[in-house]
């Protein structure tokens, strides 16, 4: 009898291995995950694999509601029809990425913006919480993360007062991100008069099997006239608290001028999805006085196999790169077409650098990101690793022709399995601002050295592999 439960078990292990392979034959990197957590872990992996594998999809609904106000929005902003309006004369003679960038992503690249670069979270804060004090008819903010401590409490006293005063105030925060938001900090806010919603609550997310997803945006936007998104969710992290990883360097960006519109369309979406309550777009998005002349795209994407639309702007600038690519990033665990394009622009003699922290808030996750340097260094690019304290922002600059600023970090995680947002822009001084930004953090790094790099330990070198096989998971 030993021999008909031997093979029944075998039998088994092979199904469980098919399914995965037939189910995630779409997705390579979440493919090799995945089978390696079913070999090693029968059963157990592949009851994880049901829980947090499936493929997220929208509801009919939900892109109905969003298709009528990305509508409405660009009937009022003024959107770019000729590579020419932009000014940016190396744009101009790459006609493929800019017909790639109008032609690819739902959102147009609109005029009449202001930008203005927040390299911190004592200057984030502050501006964003000098704005909440303005509002005049709403404030909307879509956070990952918003913690119950300090800088958190700061937020609840303005939100819960200017709701009081008759100030339309709905917050939306992640089902995980936020996990230990207290229900106090959340019950303050709706007893002030805010509403709030969360994105994905665990439980739900649990049994939808969608528990592997997160809204990793940062959106605020208030009276649809000035808006915020970057790298900093509300956390006296933030502001360096956190013993472990001192000073932290972060880059957010505040916005005024017709892509506040896109940012609003995005948090009118979460908010429909979360709270299931649809808002009437032409009531949050005003007509606005701004009058700058900086162009700005935004991007976002979500999970899904059509939905990554972050990584192939990412993808299409750094093929198009003629003299450099500067990259900061938290995490480095990209997309197979990333490593590819950044190995072959050095190869061809682009200057590409990438600042990764010397210190990280996850173990696990710095030792993924190793596991990429070391052919990044063989093809000549320059890593740089943060000594100052954590670093934490998510910028790329290509050549003088464009920069990226959002949420996303170089990581299959946000590529592939976030709800992100990035913001594109193509103004010379803000790109120049970014520019001199990142120089000033080479000076708080220290370079990595390929021939000293090969010989970190070999332990390091095998937990590496192992975490570079999970990193789409982590």
């Amino acid at each position: 009898m030993w021999y008909i439960v031997l093979t029944s078990a075998l039998l088994v292990y092979i199904l469980q291995l098919a399914a995965v392979f037939i189910m995630e034959h779409r997705r390579p990197a979440q493919l090799t995950a995945w089978l390696l957590i079913t070999f090693a872990c029968p059963i157990i992996g592949f009851i994880a694999y049901l829980i947090l594998g499936k493929d997220f999809t929208r509801r009919k609904r939900i892109e109905r509601f969003k298709e009528e106000t990305v509508r409405y929005a660009n009937q009022i902003s003024e959107k770019v029809t000729r590579a020419e309006q932009i000014g940016n004369q190396q744009l101009q003679k790459q006609e493929k990425l800019y017909a790639m960038l109008t032609g690819l992503v739902p959102f147009p690249i609109t005029r009449n913006n202001k930008t203005v670069v927040l390299t911190n979270g004592h200057e984030t804060f502050e501006a964003i919480l000098s704005h909440l004090e303005l509002a005049e008819h709403h404030i909307h903010m879509d956070y990952y993360t918003i913690r119950d401590d300090e800088i958190g409490r700061r937020f609840l006293e303005v939100l819960s007062r200017k709701a009081r005063e008759g100030i339309e105030v709905r917050v939306v925060y992640d089902g995980i991100g936020s996990l230990h938001l207290s229900a106090a900090f959340v019950e303050e806010l709706r007893l002030a008069g805010a509403e709030t919603s969360c994105f994905l609550p665990p439980k739900v997310a649990l049994f939808d099997r969608k528990l592997n997803y997160r809204n990793h945006r940062k959106i605020v936007v208030v009276d649809g006239k000035v808006g915020f998104l970057g790298g900093i969710n509300i956390g006296d992290e933030y502001l360096g608290k956190e013993p472990k990883l001192g000073f932290w360097r972060d880059t957010h960006l505040q916005l005024h001028g017709d892509s506040v519109y896109y940012l609003q369309e995005l948090f009118m979406n979460d908010w429909a999805f979360a709270a299931h309550v649809e808002l009437n777009g032409q009531e949050y998005m005003p007509k606005h006085s701004a009058m700058g002349n900086e162009h700005v795209l935004i991007v976002s994407s979500k999970p899904g196999q059509h939905n990554h639309q972050i990584v192939e702007v990412m993808f299409a600038a750094i093929n198009t790169a003629c003299s450099r690519i500067y990259i900061t990033t938290p995490y480095f665990i990209p997309d197979p077409s990333l490593v590819m394009g950044l190995r072959t622009a050095a190869l061809g003699g682009v200057d590409v650098r990438l600042i990764i922290p010397g210190i990280g808030d996850s173990k696990l996750v710095l030792l993924a990101t190793l596991s990429y340097i070391q052919e990044m260094l063989e093809a000549g690019v320059k890593v740089y690793r943060y000594q100052k304290g954590f670093i934490h922002a998510k910028v790329m600059i290509v050549d003088q022709m464009l920069a990226t600023v959002g949420t996303a970090n170089v990581d299959l995680r946000s590529l592939l399995s976030n709800f992100e947002l990035n913001a594109v822009l193509f103004d010379e001084g803000t790109i120049k601002r970014l520019e001199a930004d990142f120089l000033e953090d080479l000076k708080n790094c220290r370079e990595l050295d390929l021939k000293t790099f090969i010989l970190r330990p070999k332990r390091q070198k095998m937990t590496e592999a192992l975490l570079h096989m999970l990193s789409p998971l982590l």
